[in-house]
């Protein structure tokens, strides 16, 4: 009589079933004295249910563009929403320079992060990160460096600061310290003997107050925070004067760390898109100073590639 195929996969199966089970007992007894585990078949423990986990904490990245205080008031409701639409707790990461929140990007520490333009392009070229959306603001996709000095300052352009103190951001700043000095070795001079004296704020807002306070006699800043605190202040603006600007340059994006799986990077791009539709997302635009996300290219980037590629010397 011939076997169905049911009974023929039945027969199979119960075969491996058997070789299976004699090579376990084959290998417990050639373990010689070495003691068997021991399974209670009867001992029962509860499984735990998936809301007994906890959730991965969502580690936003945030360069300090801002300083920690700035970047707390700016960043925290963003941060919010995202952690309550992913149904995980959210926290804002934040390091001294850019280069430390390039290091935890590079190493998967953050899952999201809001960097600087020459560090993303820099964290790009290394395989650390890639760009995932931009913002727009006041219906730009670009931003500028801006060189300013106090009210009182005779100064009308940079060449006019010679010999004086000017303030830096971050090393790898597009905006706080490479367009300055790109300029400056422009004129056939370096930084470190045109000025007298250099200073490092590592935060926008930190810079624009220190000229403010007549504390040093010059700045390179991110245009964009210039604004933003004036809107917050507007008595900043009889403080400072602005003596010039760059051109235009890609606006510091939104990245993802390279191993961030399709499927989390999609639900990032969704949130970040779709935020202006959301009942809570004017709020929390506005507090950003941002009009919307929108997505990007990498060829944005290619002027700031090329004033690295000619002037920047930190590697």
């Amino acid at each position: 009589m011939q076997m169905s195929n049911t009974q023929r996969y039945r027969r199979i199966s119960f075969a491996v079933s058997v070789a299976m089970l004699a090579a376990v007992v084959l290998q417990g007894c050639a373990a010689g004295s070495a003691a068997a585990p021991i399974i209670e078949l009867d001992r029962r423990e509860p499984i735990p249910s998936i809301g007994e986990v906890e959730p991965h904490t969502l580690r936003i990245g945030v360069a300090a563009v801002l300083s920690p205080e700035g970047t707390v008031e700016s960043y925290a409701g963003l941060a919010e929403y995202l952690g309550e639409k992913m149904g995980r707790p959210a926290e804002l990461v934040q390091r001294r320079t850019y280069a430390e929140v390039n290091d935890l990007i590079g190493a998967g520490e953050v899952d999201l992060a809001f960097v600087c333009t020459s560090a993303y392009v820099r964290g790009h070229a290394a395989g650390l990160m890639d760009l995932l959306v931009v913002p727009e603001i006041d219906g730009s996709l670009v931003y500028h460096s801006s060189i300013i000095v106090p009210t009182s300052s005779a100064a009308q352009s940079i060449e006019d600061l010679r010999g004086g103190m000017f303030a830096f951001t971050d090393p790898m700043s597009l905006t706080g310290r490479l367009y300055p000095s790109s300029v400056v070795l422009g004129l056939g001079d370096t930084p470190e003997t045109f000025f007298s004296d250099i200073v490092y704020t590592y935060s926008h807002d930190d810079a624009v107050s220190a000229v403010a306070a007549g504390v040093v006699d010059g700045a390179g800043v991110d245009d964009l925070v210039l604004e933003h605190m004036i809107d917050r202040d507007p008595l900043l603006e009889s403080q400072i004067r602005v003596i010039g600007s760059s051109p235009d340059y890609g606006i510091p994006p939104v990245v993802v760390p390279v191993t961030t799986p399709a499927l989390l990077r999609d639900m990032f791009t969704d949130l970040l898109l779709g935020l202006e539709f959301d009942p809570a997302g004017p709020k929390i635009l506005a507090e950003l100073g941002v009009d919307r996300f929108v997505t990007s290219s990498d060829d944005a980037y290619n002027e700031v590639r090329e004033l690295i590629r000619q002037y920047d010397e930190t590697p």
